[in-house]
């Protein structure tokens, strides 16, 4: 069985290399009924730049571009069973978790907070995720 790239033109391209070349890097992959979504932050996906430092508004963005991905592969919020999330400044949780809170409201997920220093300058939250289909 082959592995499935997804790609949504309506979220950031993933991964930047030196002198433009192509990435190996993919949005998602689907193998199986598994899919694997790449880390996603608050990039606008048109501009490809940051809408702002504030964690609420880069939290609210990661996870519409999260959404957009999954929406590319057929799934939905419903089909996630792990979330990732890597925060630039631990005491921005109690912030981005309200966003998260209100936006997974009537879902039951699991979920690992910690952090780090996402890959792009300038981004205070990354998200990736699993999801799956029905067998």
């Amino acid at each position: 069985m082959p592995k499935q790239v997804i790609t949504a033109s309506t979220a950031p391209i993933v991964g930047t290399t030196p002198g433009g070349s192509a990435s190996p890097l993919a949005q998602a992959i689907r193998f199986g009924n598994m899919l694997m979504v790449s880390g996603q932050g608050g990039v606008d996906p048109v501009t490809d730049t940051i809408l702002s430092t504030d964690i609420v508004v880069q939290t609210r963005q990661a996870l519409d571009n999260l959404m957009c991905v999954l929406a590319a592969a057929g799934a939905s919020a419903r089909h996630i069973v792990n979330l990732r999330v890597t925060l630039r400044d631990i005491a921005d949780f109690p912030r981005f978790d309200a966003v998260f809170l209100e936006f997974f409201k009537g879902e039951t997920v699991t979920r690992t907070c910690f952090g780090a220093i996402p890959n792009r300058r300038g981004v205070n939250v990354q998200i990736d995720c699993v999801a799956m289909f029905d067998p």
